[in-house]
């Protein structure tokens, strides 16, 4: 799609269960950035069955434009017909950017309208910005197994488009004064564009644990020594009504579930206090933590790349200085319930 009358910032809103995906509204935010620094508009497209009861919702969340595709067909995410859906949506909008969450559903998506629409595609971003001199989209992201951040641009073809991890955009208010304009497309499906048969919906039984909502985190990584001093880690996220996570390595020992993990093939993060207890601060790991509010970090090592970020740093042996905050914790919980 090399046309230069492109214009415009398009959103696709993932949806599951006509429930807004929060990276979605991440994307609403950083959308409107780029749109006001290129002058244009902020457009939204969601697809799927009964979605136009979320139109509204798009709107106060920042979208000029929400373009509807509802349709019985999409009941169930299958990459064939939504891949129709949002291709048509790309064409008739024409945007100059087009931003897609980097979630399951989305890292199957992206890449098939990016080639059905002859773009590239740069998956997994964590920041973007627009190049003052020439307006083009800065894509950055991790590249090299996480050893150094790329950005990447897009010259030779429109419009430019991304994937962007969930968690390291700042959600916008909601403001319903906002006013905003709903499309609704007819887009003609076909029997042949439902490829997958869906038999039946299963959902998973067991709790997900989601650490990029949490408020506090109390991280581990490998300098914590054994998966036994785990326990006090757990017994700090209890004392400070937070949750646990930790580094690749840490997971990789099995000493947590898969998805606790904070850094590049984990979850970004951004929570009032991170508490990094063992870290050594490698850039796979600090590109998930870095824009946390607070950031106190615990390390043996005083050359450790974690205290580059941190707010706070204490040098010495994790396993002998957190049962000394966790004793001050109790000792300042104790004293506050004695005064009541």
């Amino acid at each position: 799609m090399e046309n230069t009358n492109q214009k415009g910032v398009l959103i696709y809103i993932e949806q599951r269960e006509l429930e807004i995906q929060k990276v979605s509204l991440e994307l609403l935010g950083i959308g409107k950035t780029l749109a006001d620094k290129l002058n244009t508009k902020l457009y939204a497209a969601i697809i799927g069955k009964n979605v136009i009861s979320l139109a509204k919702e798009i709107v106060y969340y920042g979208a000029d434009k929400v373009y509807v595709v509802d349709n019985p067909i999409l009941e169930h995410y299958v990459n064939e017909p939504y891949a129709k859906a949002l291709t048509n949506v790309i064409t008739l909008v024409n945007p100059e950017i087009v931003l897609v969450g980097a979630t399951t559903l989305g890292r199957d998506l992206a890449p098939r309208v990016s080639s059905r629409i002859h773009t590239g595609l740069t998956a997994d971003c964590t920041s973007l910005d627009i190049e003052e001199e020439t307006n083009q989209l800065l894509m950055t992201r991790p590249a090299f197994g996480g050893n150094l951040m790329a950005t990447i641009i897009c010259p030779n073809h429109r419009p430019q488009m991304s994937t962007v991890r969930p968690g390291v955009m700042i959600q916008p208010k909601r403001d319903e004064s906002y006013l905003g304009e709903i499309i609704i497309m007819d887009v003609k499906f076909t029997p042949t564009d439902m490829n997958v048969e869906v038999l039946s919906d299963v959902k998973e039984k067991t709790k997900k644990i989601h650490i990029e909502d949490a408020n506090v985190l109390i991280s581990a990584g490998r300098g914590i020594g054994s998966k036994e001093h785990m326990s006090t880690i757990y017994q700090l996220a209890d004392l400070l009504k937070g949750e646990v996570s930790g580094t690749r390595a840490i997971i990789e020992n099995g000493w947590l579930d898969k998805d606790r993990q904070v850094g590049q093939t984990g979850k970004t993060v951004r929570p009032d206090l991170y508490f990094a207890c063992g870290i050594s601060g490698a850039i796979q790991h600090i590109s998930g933590m870095e824009e946390s509010g607070l950031i106190i970090a615990i390390n043996k090592n005083p050359q450790a790349a974690i205290f580059e970020v941190s707010d706070l740093g204490i040098v010495g042996d994790v396993s002998k200085i957190l049962p000394l905050v966790i004793k001050e914790l109790e000792e300042l919980k104790c004293c506050s319930e004695n005064r009541k």
